[in-house]
C-alpha cells in the first residue's frame, strides 16, 4: 500500500511538471491540456474539435516532445488509402512479400482532420485504437506501447467531409472542444510567437513511466457510490430504458453505451490522482463527464428545435433533474 501511495505522489508530481512544460508553448488551454494528460495516463484516445488556428497540431506535437515518445502526423485527405496508414506488403528483390510498416507504428498518432477522408480509410484506425494491433495479409502486428490516437476535426467547412461513424467515435475517450483564447491569452500568444523567443520542450515522462501509471490507475480503488453514480449517469442517457426519465425520452434519440461507463471511472481515477487524491469521488466523475458523454449522445429533432445543447442535457442529467 505504501508503494502505491508513493507512486501516486510521483504521478501527481510528473503530471504537474508535464503541464507546466506544455504551457511554455500552449497558452490558455489548461483544461484541454489536463484532459489530454488524463486520457494518456488512462490509455485512452482523444478527439480535438476546433476551428483552424487554435494550435491543435502544435499541442499534440508539444505533448509528444514532453513525453519523449515517437510521433507521427497523418494528414487525412479524400485520396488517403488504408495502406497509407497501416502499411502494406511489397514484393522485395528476392521475389518474396515483406511487410512495409506504415506511420501507425508510433506512440502518438496525430490524425489531422480525420473527417476529411472516406469511411474505408477512417476504419483503418478502428482495430488499432481498440486492439492496439493491426492485421495485414492475415498476420497480426502489435503496435508500440504506449499507443494513443489524438485526432483533430474542423467543425466548419463541412462540405466534402465524412462524419465519423458512431462505432469509431465510441473509441475516443474524450471529445474536447477548443474555444477561442481569452484576449489576455491571445496577447501573450502573439507576443511569444512574433519574437525571437526560442522555447525548448524537455522530456518529462518516459514511456515506461506512462505504462506504470496506467497500471496504477487500474489498481486505484473506487467506492461503490462513485461506481453507481457513473454507471447510472451513462444509463440515464439511454431513452426508453429503466433509468431513463421523461427528459431523456423527450430529447435523446440514442445514449451512451457501456464503454462510456468504463471511461467515466477510468478518467475519474486519473483526475483524482492528478488532484492529489487516492480514490475518486463523484466530483471527479462530473469533472470528466462532459467530454466523455458529448459525442455519445444523439439528440432528437425536438432538442434541436428547442435549442437544447448536448452540454445542457449532460448538466441536467448530472444534477439528476430529469
Amino acid at each position: 500500500m505504501e508503494n502505491k501511495i508513493e507512486q501516486a505522489k510521483e504521478l501527481k508530481r510528473d503530471c504537474d511538471n508535464l503541464m507546466n512544460e506544455i504551457k511554455k508553448l500552449i497558452i490558455g488551454q489548461d483544461e484541454v491540456i489536463k484532459k489530454l494528460i488524463i486520457s494518456i495516463i488512462s490509455n485512452g484516445h482523444c478527439l480535438l474539435i476546433g476551428v483552424p488556428g487554435l494550435a491543435k497540431t502544435l499541442l499534440v506535437n508539444t505533448i509528444s516532445q514532453a513525453l519523449d515518445l515517437s510521433y507521427q502526423r497523418i494528414q487525412f485527405t479524400p485520396d488517403l488509402m488504408p495502406s497509407d496508414i497501416i502499411g502494406s506488403e511489397i514484393l522485395n528483390s528476392n521475389r518474396e512479400f515483406s511487410y512495409l510498416k506504415g506511420p501507425i507504428f508510433a506512440n502518438i498518432i496525430l490524425a489531422d482532420e480525420i473527417n476529411r477522408t472516406p469511411p474505408k480509410t477512417q476504419s483503418a484506425l478502428l482495430e488499432a485504437m481498440q486492439e492496439r494491433s493491426i492485421t495485414v495479409g492475415g498476420n497480426e502486428y502489435k503496435l508500440p506501447k504506449p499507443f494513443f490516437v489524438l485526432a483533430t476535426q474542423n467543425p466548419i467547412e463541412q462540405e466534402g467531409t465524412y462524419p465519423l461513424p458512431e462505432a469509431q467515435l465510441d473509441r475516443f475517450m474524450f471529445s474536447i472542444n477548443l474555444e477561442y483564447p481569452k484576449i489576455k491569452d491571445e496577447i501573450e500568444i502573439v507576443r511569444s510567437t512574433t519574437s525571437l523567443k526560442n522555447v525548448k520542450i524537455n522530456p518529462i515522462i518516459s514511456a515506461e513511466s506512462i505504462i506504470r501509471y496506467q497500471k496504477l490507475i487500474l489498481s486505484a480503488p473506487v467506492n461503490d457510490n462513485v461506481l453507481n453514480y457513473a454507471v447510472n449517469l451513462a444509463a440515464k442517457t439511454r431513452p426508453n430504458t429503466e433509468m431513463a426519465g421523461d427528459f431523456t425520452n423527450n430529447y435523446i434519440n440514442w445514449g451512451a453505451g457501456p464503454r462510456a461507463s468504463q471511461f467515466l471511472i477510468m478518467a475519474a481515477k486519473a483526475h483524482a490522482l492528478i488532484e492529489g487524491k487516492y480514490s475518486p469521488d463523484i466530483e471527479d466523475v462530473k469533472a470528466v463527464a462532459g467530454s466523455i458523454l458529448q459525442h455519445r449522445i444523439i439528440k432528437n429533432y425536438k432538442a434541436e428545435a428547442e435549442n437544447i445543447s448536448t452540454e445542457d442535457i449532460i448538466n441536467r442529467l448530472m444534477n439528476d433533474k430529469c
